[in-house]
């Protein structure tokens, strides 16, 4: 019986760092059908040297990831794409669930695989402690593992979008025919994290928010940003006891919570006042 080709794209920029574990755990997957295209974005370091090292199927492409992925997914072969970031790492039986729970329900025209993290020093153990609350949960995680054609049909990732990309596109791919879920996991590399790098991130990434927001029934999806602060505590405090397991990770997952929706708040609201000429 022929299995179905899997392309898996990567998008990369300066991902020298944590490119070749990613490779590797594509490498290493159980399933043998696997085409690996990697995208670049204007790399100074040796990423596209290391992604050379795996595949002939690297490119170029800017300004964003999403046009990175559509990039790799009009060069793709594959009954299915996958879209992993460079600074994750597959378990060895990822490819091989999602190609057999698509072949379990045919109707399913994309899969969600749980994302783990890991990392140095204590605010990589914290962001580990609060991502281990998500896995299961519809509205905040997204499908990553899409059927080809569906991606096709639906345009794929909007390439206006630079936040709220990912549930934008698994909404569209839902509403052709549902989502389905693995439990194998994705191990997301927090390398060093560093509390007030990983603010300034989430600032940049909610002023380009309000572009997903302004285009989306975020009260139907549940991704209206005051919401989202709401429901994300109360996921938290669901579940006490883990939470608390070790006072010490569960006060700082906590604090680091508040920090970033302080400084997302901002960074949300400053391109709304701008556009009411308030600011």
């Amino acid at each position: 019986m022929n299995q179905p080709l899997v392309s898996i794209i990567v998008p990369t920029r300066n991902s020298e760092a944590v490119l070749e574990a990613c490779l590797e755990s594509i490498r290493a997957q159980s399933y043998p059908e696997i085409e690996l295209i990697v995208v670049d974005r204007n790399s100074t370091d040796n990423t596209k040297a290391i992604a050379e090292t795996y595949t002939t199927n690297v490119y170029d492409r800017e300004p964003e990831r999403s046009a990175q992925r559509n990039y790799g997914a009009q060069k793709a072969h594959g009954t299915y794409v996958f879209f992993i970031d460079s600074d994750m790492e597959l378990d060895p039986d990822v490819v091989a669930a999602c190609v057999e729970k698509t072949a379990e329900d045919p109707a399913l025209k994309g899969i969600i695989v749980p994302e783990e993290s890991f990392g140095k020093g204590f605010w990589a153990q914290c962001k580990r402690l609060e991502r281990s609350f998500y896995i299961g949960v519809d509205w905040i995680e997204a499908a990553r593992f899409i059927d080809r054609d569906t991606f096709e049909r639906i345009g794929g990732y909007d390439e206006s979008l630079i936040s709220g990309e990912d549930w934008d596109l698994s909404q569209r791919v839902a509403a052709k025919g549902g989502l389905g879920r693995i439990t194998e996991l994705i191990r997301h590399n927090e390398g060093h994290l560093h509390l007030f790098r990983t603010l300034r991130k989430k600032s940049y990434y909610a002023q380009q928010f309000t572009k997903y927001t302004d285009r989306t029934d975020t009260s139907a999806t549940n991704q209206n940003p005051y919401i989202i602060v709401l429901k994300r505590f109360g996921l938290f405090f669901s579940k006490p006891h883990k939470l608390f397991r070790n006072p010490v990770l569960g006060v700082g997952v906590l604090f680091m919570k508040v920090c970033e929706f302080a400084f997302g708040a901002f960074g949300y609201l400053a391109p709304r006042k701008e556009s009411d000429g308030s600011a």
